[in-house]
């Protein structure tokens, strides 16, 4: 049978750890052995800051998608949205009924006045 050792600890400290390997683990042996053992094969110490937790990287990523949104949404209201009014008044079919000089069934030639008239002279007559 293995030995055991007495460790002094806090008794926050102490608890907290219990129920955390309660929780995890099925001893509190295995539980300080995986710990430490994590520490160990990473290389990290447990006071070291691993920088933004992904937490604060999704609420930054929230904020730049909502950036990008709003400047879809002003562009759209800007540019997108008059240019294409513009394109479907230009490309806009006119009602036939509407407008009868257009349609093929009522084209009436009209005689235009003339609003030049070459002068005929006496000796050059053309």
């Amino acid at each position: 049978m293995n030995s055991f050792i007495g460790i002094r600890f806090k008794k926050e400290t102490a608890k907290r750890f219990q129920e955390f390997s309660r929780t995890h683990f099925k001893s509190h042996t295995e539980a300080m052995s995986s710990m430490l053992d994590f520490f160990f094969y990473n290389e990290i110490s447990p006071k070291e800051t691993f920088g933004p937790t992904g937490r604060t990287i999704e609420a930054s990523l929230k904020k730049r998608i909502n950036a990008v949104i709003a400047i879809m949404k002003d562009m759209e209201k800007t540019q997108t949205k008059p240019t294409v009014a513009m394109m479907e008044l230009l490309f806009q079919n006119e009602d036939l009924s509407q407008n009868p000089s257009h349609s093929g069934t009522n084209f009436k030639q009209e005689k235009k006045e003339v609003r030049f008239k070459e002068k005929l002279n006496v000796n050059n007559k053309l």
